[in-house]
């Protein structure tokens, strides 16, 4: 999980722990690139708008370094048209903030059931969109999430 607030990275940590996920933090894109870099992680939870490198600049990264991570965008300013508009950016699921941590929940089990699925055939799903998840938008094993 990446977010620069503190309060929300401990929301999103008790959410997920209260399941048994494992979940690891960093405040910023630049802390959460190096942590990708130095060990695998299941799911890619992260913030947009942070100091150093936003979210939309660290799926950026994600992506030109070939890392099949699956990745949620939370965030009160969310860069659909970018992401929309760049394919090779996707899937990214987004979920607005504010949120509910059922919401959450609901996304991650919904992204991570995804990523399960045999590569040839997950390319055709869709990045989730505002509404197609309960009121909110959205497009998250054993190795954690960051």
């Amino acid at each position: 999980m990446v977010d620069d607030d503190e309060l929300i990275l401990r929301f999103i940590t008790a959410v997920l722990s209260s399941l048994g996920y494992r979940t690891k933090t960093a405040t910023d894109g630049a802390a959460a690139w190096k942590a990708l870099q130095a060990k695998s992680y299941d799911l890619l939870v992260t913030d947009n708008l942070m100091p150093k490198v936003t979210g939309l600049e660290l799926v950026k990264q994600v992506r030109s370094a070939r890392m099949t991570l699956p990745i949620i965008m939370v965030s009160g300013s969310l860069p659909t048209e970018e992401l929309e508009r760049n394919e090779w950016l996707q899937p990214v699921a987004t979920l607005a903030k504010p949120f509910k941590g059922d919401e959450l929940l609901g996304t991650v089990k919904l992204v991570l059931r995804e990523s399960t699925i045999p590569r040839e055939q997950n390319e055709a799903l869709p990045i989730f969109r505002q509404g197609e998840f309960g009121n909110r938008a959205h497009v998250v094993s054993a190795h954690g999430i960051l």
